[in-house]
């Protein structure tokens, strides 16, 4: 299984970094988000759906995919046409539909995928474009030491469990370890460096604790939804780590922590 872990992220890395880096003549970040929120997104109504709940899953991954793009529109009155049409419109498709058991179960679940997957990941899109690739850089690789860091501590040093009910592994030196190596990580970004931020050392180490932080719970959300829905992973896309969903908890948490950092301190 570790193996698995290593060599998937070692292919993975670079598809990321290189994406992120490059932003013309196409949006390669903007590209590899949304494939990768509509992947997500695809899990998450099957977790649902295993519990026998009836997604809209094709309106779902549709307004998925507009929510992330969404920050290329440019205007401020792009996300409250997405938000209301998205509801509009996935009414008017329920009514439609002759499947009419749990219907509007159905409905709020089309809607908390789509806002949980699409209108979270926009975050990230959103600081490519406003902030620049070093921002982007700092919310996932701070987001990746991480887990990895709140991993290894916890497998070998954990024996206080975090959550028991929700996820049974995850422990308390976990936790501290993950909030450690998003820090040491982070603290790397205040170095002159290509990919340094322009903020304050001090700074950079809370943002790092609290992208740890929220990641973790974006990470316990994600695994709370996975045992409602009596599954062990989202999927088996990614060997060794599960599916898209399991690695994008964490992510879409650390997007909103570190866009609204940016504007805090640069604004």
């Amino acid at each position: 299984m570790l193996r698995k872990r290593v060599v998937t992220a070692l292919c993975g890395l670079p598809i990321v970094a290189l994406a992120v880096w490059f932003g013309h003549p196409l949006p390669w970040f903007t590209i590899l988000a949304a494939l990768w929120g509509v992947l997500a997104v695809l899990e998450f109504y099957q977790l649902v759906a295993a519990a026998k709940v009836p997604v809209l899953i094709s309106f779902g991954i549709a307004w998925t995919f507009v929510f992330i793009v969404s920050p290329h529109a440019g205007h401020d009155a792009t996300l409250p046409i997405i938000l209301t049409s998205g509801i509009v419109f996935s009414l008017i498709w329920l009514v439609l539909r002759s499947h009419r058991e749990g219907a509007f179960a159905g409905w709020a679940w089309t809607l908390a995928g789509m806002l949980y997957i699409g209108w979270l990941m926009s975050y990230l899109v959103a600081l490519r474009l406003e902030a620049g690739r070093n921002w982007v850089y700092f919310a996932l690789f701070t987001t990746f030491a991480s887990d990895t860091a709140a991993y290894f501590i916890g497998k070998t040093f954990g024996k206080h469990y975090l959550a028991p009910r929700i996820s049974p592994h995850k422990t308390w030196e976990g936790a501290a370890g993950g909030i450690l190596g998003a820090v040491i990580i982070g603290a790397l970004f205040s170095l002159p460096s290509p990919i340094s931020i322009p903020v304050d050392i001090w700074l950079i180490v809370l943002l790092s604790a609290l992208v740890s932080i929220f990641g973790q719970f974006g990470d316990l959300a994600k695994s709370l939804l996975k045992r409602n829905a009596g599954v062990k992973d989202s999927g088996k896309l990614l060997p060794g780590h599960g599916g898209v969903l399991d690695r994008t908890d964490s992510v879409i948490f650390a997007g909103v922590v570190v866009y609204y950092a940016f504007l805090l301190t640069t604004g």
